[in-house]
């Protein structure tokens, strides 16, 4: 199979499963530390199996950071991103009907969050989640458990400090499935708020590494 469309392959797989299992987990009524858990634990297995395929960005904000930082080719960028939408489309489709049509956990602010205080939200965690993933990358890149570690533990810390008040997004490809079959809307909100939050780090760690 040819290297590019094995790649895209194991982006569209790995986004799937994330947001299968992780939305799967609300629309169980998962607790809430459960269902961070069971996105972190997702993440963590998306990056064990499919690192070597892809890197296992599995996230579109993600791979627009990489593109920014270097770490991905420019023309592979809208391959990984169509795969990654995708694959969250089907992820989201597989809850529907293996639970339920109503039970496809979309993403959105909660009540008494207003849009800016969602936005810097999103955008903070974004950043924070791309920052740790440079980090990790930095210091152990040929290490594929400790990155799984460490970027899934990032993920279910992050998405139990955030989660009841944004969603936690930190992934337009999490939020464009379950909100596009639910008809939620804020894909634009979500898809720009957590692209600029990972471009941010990316930006941070360019300005790093050259200093």
């Amino acid at each position: 199979m040819d290297e590019r469309l094995r790649a895209y392959g194991a982006e569209c797989l790995g986004t799937a499963w994330m947001v299968a299992v992780g939305t799967g987990s609300v629309a169980l009524h998962a607790s809430h530390v459960v269902v961070c858990l069971t996105f972190g634990i997702a993440v963590a297995v998306a990056i064990l199996v499919l690192r070597s395929s892809s890197g296992a960005h599995i996230n579109p904000a993600v791979s627009t950071a990489f593109v920014l930082s270097g770490h991905l080719p420019r023309e592979r960028w809208l391959g990984y991103v169509l795969a990654q939408l995708l694959g969250g489309l089907l992820g989201s489709a597989a809850v529907v009907l293996l639970i339920g049509p109503e039970q496809v956990a979309p993403t959105v602010l909660a009540s008494g969050i207003s849009p800016l205080e969602g936005a810097g939200l999103e955008v903070l965690i974004t950043a924070a989640l791309m920052a740790s993933i440079y980090a990790i990358v930095a210091l152990k890149d040929e290490s594929t458990v400790a990155v799984a570690a460490w970027v899934g533990a990032t993920v279910a810390v992050l998405a139990w400090v955030a989660g009841p008040l944004t969603g936690a997004s930190m992934n337009p490809a999490r939020t464009f499935g379950p909100n596009l079959i639910s008809g939620e809307g804020l894909l634009v909100f979500y898809a720009l708020t957590t692209t600029t939050g990972a471009a941010l780090a990316a930006v941070g760690w360019n300005r790093f590494r050259t200093a």
